[in-house]
């Protein structure tokens, strides 16, 4: 029987859910924008909060759009919108984030696929991308997007690009992530499409990384401390317990935790030096009246 590998995304997201949920009040799965706040734990909500205001000053005007909400997350972004007066259908992939989306954002529409499978038609008067854009195959998402809009429709993106000084490994993770920008607007140059406004906001956002990894440092020291005090008291079973977690996970899996746990790799000067953070705002250019 083949080996089962185990599922760390899946595990993440609920422990990271639950720890979000009890530090903050809600499951916000995005950066914060950290203008003007100091960067603690304290202040994580608000700054989620103010990412949320300045990624909502981004959508069209009106009440009551239609909004297909790509990559939902947690359902929080789309409970937001509907208390705004809009309609909202959600596509999550995530058996787990759909059950989430369901609790939090009940009067939302959920479709748990992928969006590469998604097969509604809409019209939508809006396809966010908030932080899910980098999920999906670059020449996929803003066709697939742009045929589902309604006329006088918009795209909007929020998320993370890597920068032309990005050079990456295939071992060690460089902290952010996302396409590179450069292929992302060469490919919207290609495109039938006009950039109504666009908004970098990288610099607002970077502190995200200090605060996330000032957490895992902690969790590290616990993990180190334990390790030691096993290794010396309880030698066998520790060492069964290492065989175990070394046949349920790749060498490369255990490498990036480590480097999240133990290193300094990981910090919001690094994460400027490889990214950056756009929020965008696009029109089909038929649908352009200027």
């Amino acid at each position: 029987m083949a080996r089962q590998k185990l599922d760390t995304r899946a595990i993440g997201l609920d422990v990271g859910l639950s720890f979000i949920r009890w530090l903050t009040g809600a499951e916000h799965l995005h950066y914060g924008v950290w203008t003007g706040l100091e960067v603690t734990a304290a202040n994580l909500r608000a700054a989620q909060d103010a990412y949320s205001a300045r990624l909502f000053a981004h959508l069209p005007g009106g009440s009551g759009l239609r909004i297909l909400d790509i990559g939902g997350g947690a359902g929080e972004t789309a409970a937001k919108l509907i208390a705004l007066g809009h309609q909202v259908d959600i596509v999550v992939p995530s058996p787990f984030l759909a059950g989430r989306c369901r609790v939090n954002a009940p009067k939302a529409r959920v479709h748990e696929c992928r969006f590469e499978d998604f097969t509604a038609t809409g019209p939508y008067d809006l396809c966010l991308f908030s932080e899910s854009f980098q999920y999906i195959p670059l020449d996929v998402g803003l066709p697939r997007a742009m045929g589902l809009l309604a006329p006088g429709g918009e795209v909007v993106i929020g998320d993370c690009f890597r920068s032309e000084a990005f050079r990456g490994g295939r071992v060690k993770a460089v902290v952010g992530g996302g396409h590179r920008l450069q292929a992302f607007r060469d490919l919207v140059a290609t495109l039938p499409l006009v950039v109504v406004a666009e908004e970098d906001i990288s610099g607002a956002v970077a502190p995200s990384i200090d605060l996330e990894q000032a957490l895992f440092w902690v969790v590290g020291h616990a993990v180190t401390r334990i390790d030691a005090e096993m290794t010396d008291k309880q030698p066998g079973r520790w060492r069964v317990a290492r065989w175990v977690f070394d046949r349920v996970t790749t060498d490369r899996q255990r490498t990036r935790l480590a480097q999240r746990l133990l290193e300094r790799t990981r910090t919001s000067e690094v994460f400027l030096a490889n990214n950056r953070y756009i929020l965008i705002r696009l029109r089909p250019r038929a649908a352009d009246a200027s």
